[in-house]
């Protein structure tokens, strides 16, 4: 059953922690999973949060900062001596660990770094420190399983049963050679079939998947799920394995990347949350707000270029929203599949042969909507027939357009390395709106002669 945060566990809370009923709050808490402790957390103020944290079990509080969001975790975090943010970074894996460490001031850094208690733990995080956080190396895990290539099963699974100590989950045993050099991995079930005398050379698997230190955070995550892996070994220049990546972080840089590219098509183009200052609220909203005023200029501009023809028929202007919309909405559409295919790499074939289906797709869809908008204009709204057969001509020689422009453009972006996503939103809607309308008046335009 799933844990859901009551006024009433918080109110108990509160008046255990006024009272310094330490006791009693370890008893309530101790059961929980860190990230309902998160929860709870999220609902008291930083200095009572702070006053749990000092009382509970340090590997408990460990994953209780991970489950933190980040504003919380660092109001938390300014309330620790150098000394205790050590020792909870001490408990956590070196990736993990090295997060924590990035988002404190330099002053800090250092303060902590020093107070960590293993040498090898606090040489890896600083190691881990030095890549960027969007490659490979930013995300990997330096706890590993390991076993030379030249052992045989049984020196193995001794060093297997010392090195998996320090790892919190076994995902795979990678076999290097006597320099480190990866050179496959090895099968748990062919270990517990294989004479304990046989060498590791003869039964580990040669052909594995693998990435370099400086990969791209996004690729990593794409070769991951295409290969449908839980863990991928990391490798710097000369092959030499250096760490590995757990699936649970590529979770997290699959849902970042999905928030951002979320926010670039609604046309917000910072990184925000929702309880972000206003200021930062304004400063990531505006320029597309802007972009989409400075289009609606011009959309004002290109419909006065044919104030006559409104004039004389006026039934040409109740078409125009309807127009603008669905070229709006095809272009949407076909930009979000094609930023969709791009993300997912499944993107096939000649540019020629999309283009073939992009125009067949938006001819069929055009010529059914086309028939519903004659008749629908015609027999509902007793519009005179030329105005229709203008109006479906207009709207699927917009539907064709705008597709071909959501299909392009997303791809033309993608060349250029800009992120595609910024096709699905503004910048695709109010495009395609004035080319609707351009398109639109300048059919009736040569129809009617004026």
């Amino acid at each position: 059953m799933e844990f859901k945060v009551s006024k009433e566990l918080i109110s108990q809370i509160e008046v255990l922690i006024t009272s310094k009923d330490d006791r009693a709050l370890e008893t309530l808490l101790n059961d929980l999973h860190p990230a309902d402790i998160a929860e709870i957390l999220d609902e008291l103020d930083a200095n009572e949060a702070t006053y749990i944290f000092k009382i509970l079990d340090t590997e408990k509080t460990a994953e209780i900062l991970l489950e933190l969001d980040e504003e919380q975790r660092e109001d938390i975090l300014e309330r620790l001596s150098p000394k205790e943010i050590a020792e909870e970074l001490d408990a956590l894996d070196t990736n993990d660990a090295a997060d924590i460490i990035a988002e404190l001031p330099q002053s800090r850094k250092e303060e902590v770094i020093l107070e960590l208690q293993d040498v090898e733990h606090a040489k890896d995080i600083v190691e881990l420190l030095r890549y960027d956080e969007h490659t490979a190396g930013g995300l990997m895990h330096k706890e590993l399983v390991k076993v030379n290539e030249n052992w045989n099963v049984l020196t193995c699974v001794k060093e297997m049963r010392i090195q998996a100590e320090n790892v919190s989950r076994v995902h795979s045993i990678y076999v290097v050679d006597d320099e480190d050099r990866l050179k496959g991995r090895l099968s748990l079930k062919d270990l517990l079939t294989t004479s304990t005398k046989t060498a590791i050379s003869d039964v580990y698997i040669r052909k594995l998947n693998m990435v370099k230190i400086d990969t791209e955070d996004v690729e990593v995550a794409r070769i991951m799920q295409k290969y449908d892996l839980e863990a991928i070994p990391v490798v710097d220049e000369m092959g030499i394995l250096v760490g590995r990546i757990t699936i649970d972080d590529i979770v997290d840089v699959i849902k970042d990347e999905a928030d951002k590219d979320y926010q670039l098509a609604a046309g917000i183009s910072q990184d925000v949350e929702a309880d972000d200052s206003i200021l930062d609220l304004t400063r990531a909203r505006l320029p597309w707000l802007v972009l989409a005023l400075l289009g609606g200029f011009i959309s004002v501009r290109v419909l006065g270029l044919f104030e006559g023809a409104m004039l004389e028929h006026g039934h040409l202007f109740f078409f125009t929203p309807l127009i603008a919309a669905m070229a709006g909405n095809v272009g949407v559409q076909s930009s979000a599949i094609i930023v969709q295919g791009l993300a997912n790499n499944t993107i096939s074939g000649s540019l020629f042969n999309r283009l073939i289906k992009e125009v067949s797709l938006a001819l069929l869809n055009g010529s059914i909507l086309a028939i519903i908008l004659f008749l629908g204009s015609h027999f509902l709204l007793d519009v005179e027939m030329i105005v229709g057969l203008i109006v479906t001509i207009a709207l699927v020689s917009v539907i064709i357009i705008a597709s071909l422009i959501g299909t392009f453009i997303p791809i033309l972006l993608d060349k250029f390395g800009i992120d595609p996503a910024l096709a699905t939103g503004p910048f695709i809607t109010t495009s395609n709106d004035i080319c609707g309308i351009l398109i639109y008046f300048s059919i009736a335009k040569l129809i009617l002669g004026f």
